[in-house]
């Protein structure tokens, strides 16, 4: 990637880890839950959700690799005051993966039905190409069944109360189980975002 190719993809992060925690907190106001609202988080102002490293550091250093990554600082709610705490923190979750698929969809429909009508330059498309990489990227990453990421909390929706020291030991050992799944998936990273993608230009 090429500085200006950095520092789109960077903005494009930035912008959709926004989108992705605003999400969060919307789905919690609607199940009855104002504490994003009352920390003021409901806003995509970047400045109200920007986290130092995650945001700005660890996009930086990423993008030389080809592959942009990090996130922002997570949006708060109080699983007690939903009207269904465990079915609430499984629709709060899955909430920010869903945005970002969205915001690919979008570009995928902008790309398939209205790149050629209305005469986009190859900059755009380039554009909406990075668009899409980044939010399919950042949709399977926060699904992956490790804490603290949203996968983990659909996962742990569904296990029953008389297992809950399972949820207990994928939190105590989430650095491990996340360094082991780097070791054993993380070459195929760039394919399976490159095949979701492929899967969605064809459904299109």
């Amino acid at each position: 990637m090429n500085t200006i190719d950095i520092i789109y993809s960077i903005i494009i992060l930035v912008f959709s880890v926004v989108i992705h925690e605003v999400s969060h907190g919307y789905m919690a106001l609607l199940l009855g839950d104002p504490t994003a609202k009352y920390e003021k988080r409901l806003t995509l102002n970047p400045i109200r959700h920007i986290d130092i490293f995650g945001s700005i550091i660890v996009p930086i250093a990423t993008s030389f690799t080809g592959v942009t990554f990090g996130w922002a600082k997570p949006v708060p709610y109080n699983p007690y005051n939903l009207r269904n705490p465990k079915w609430g923190e499984l629709l709060i979750a899955i909430a920010g993966p869903i945005s970002n698929f969205v915001i690919a969809l979008i570009c995928v429909f902008v790309l398939d039905y209205l790149a050629a009508l209305l005469h986009f330059n190859d900059a755009i498309l380039k554009l909406l190409v990075m668009i899409i990489v980044v939010n399919i990227g950042l949709m399977i990453f926060n699904l992956m069944p490790l804490y603290p990421l949203d996968g983990s909390k659909i996962l742990f929706a569904f296990i029953p109360a008389q297992y809950e020291y399972v949820k207990t030991q994928l939190i105590r050992y989430s650095l491990p189980l996340f360094l082991l799944f780097l070791i054993l998936f993380g070459n195929y990273w760039n394919i399976i975002v490159t095949g979701v993608i492929q899967l969605l230009l064809r459904g299109a």
